[in-house]
């Protein structure tokens, strides 16, 4: 089953601080432009779909509903201003009911909760003297019939800190804010296409429900926001393979490939992400690589003690 779509649908060195201070400066205004595929909307109640669900296996409630998530630690190689990063990524799934009018995770089941699978996915890098801290936050329903019903994405480092949300109504409604003078605070509409970060979640579900062939995809809100793109859906290629997914994004000149186990519950086991870092005539074309070392399932909310940080050390991640 294929998500349904509407057709019409993250410095180069130069020594020193002034690096920094170059970066933190740098005008990302030329770039975000209006979107045509903007559109007004008032109406801002949640959408309901009459597409069918996809029917839950029991291996699938078995794993994801015995009250645990899953967390996922991988070393990270970042492409930031021409350059590699070393660092960590950890993908969190859990599932959740969902209250789809106010769009926040609901207290406890009742007959308006939708069941999602939540990701919150999360890279640590260092670039120079100063720290990159970014979360990406999907909810998808368990029932893979319809877009994400919420994303956002933040994005902390020492020049500031920028924040988008997509929330699913009527139209994909947006709220972004950034310290850039260019993209401050902005409120628009966005028709409804495929997100790419929705994909990362909708193959947990079902690998083989994923989109393929020429689409139009949203891509990922941390590509987004890091290469001061503008928000929309852009041509892309997208194939499927017994374990891998790759999505090409021509305009962008950008490719994500995402390497999962065939075999249920399809843990991603890698990505790359390859497109031009860096400025100017600085910029090169580098690959993004991100390789698993430790899965474990944990209800790590109740494991906050200073004893527990020892579980940080099975997953191989800094304390």
């Amino acid at each position: 089953m294929k998500l349904f779509t509407s057709k019409p649908f993250i410095k180069q060195s130069i020594f020193g601080l002034c690096v920094l201070m170059l970066s933190c400066n740098q005008n990302p205004s030329a770039e975000h432009k209006s979107s045509s595929s903007k559109v007004n909307v008032t109406e801002t109640k949640s959408v309901k779909t009459s597409s069918p669900k996809t029917p839950l296996s029991s291996d699938f409630k078995s794993y994801w509903y015995a009250g645990e998530a899953e967390i996922s630690s991988y070393k990270l190689e970042q492409a930031r201003y021409g350059e590699i990063r070393q660092g960590t990524a950890v993908l969190i799934y859990v599932t959740e009911d969902f209250l789809p009018d106010i769009q926040v995770k609901a207290d406890r089941r009742n007959a308006e909760t939708i069941p999602v699978l939540k990701l919150n996915a999360t890279k640590n890098f260092n670039t120079g003297i100063y720290p990159y801290s970014i979360m990406q936050s999907v909810f998808y329903p368990v029932s893979n019939n319809q877009h994400a019903l919420k994303l956002s994405t933040s994005v902390q480092e020492w020049c500031g800190h920028i924040y988008t949300q997509l929330n699913n109504k009527t139209a994909f409604e947006i709220a972004s804010h950034s310290y850039f003078q260019g993209e401050a605070d902005k409120h628009f509409s966005l028709n409804k296409s495929i997100l790419e970060n929705e994909l990362w979640t909708q193959l947990r579900i079902n690998p083989k429900s994923l989109p393929t062939g020429n689409l139009q995809i949203i891509p990922a809100f941390e590509f987004i926001r890091l290469k001061h793109k503008p928000l929309q859906a852009y041509a892309a290629t997208a194939t499927l393979e017994t374990d891998s997914y790759t999505v090409h994004y021509p305009e962008l000149q950008r490719t994500l490939k995402i390497m999962f186990n065939p075999k249920f519950p399809y843990d991603i086991l890698s990505w790359e992400e390859t497109f031009s870092s860096g400025f100017g005539k600085q910029a090169k074309t580098l690959t993004t690589k991100a390789s698993k070392l430790k899965t474990i399932k944990s209800p790590y909310w109740n494991l906050n003690h200073n004893k527990d940080e020892k579980l940080r050390e099975s997953l191989h991640l800094d304390s």
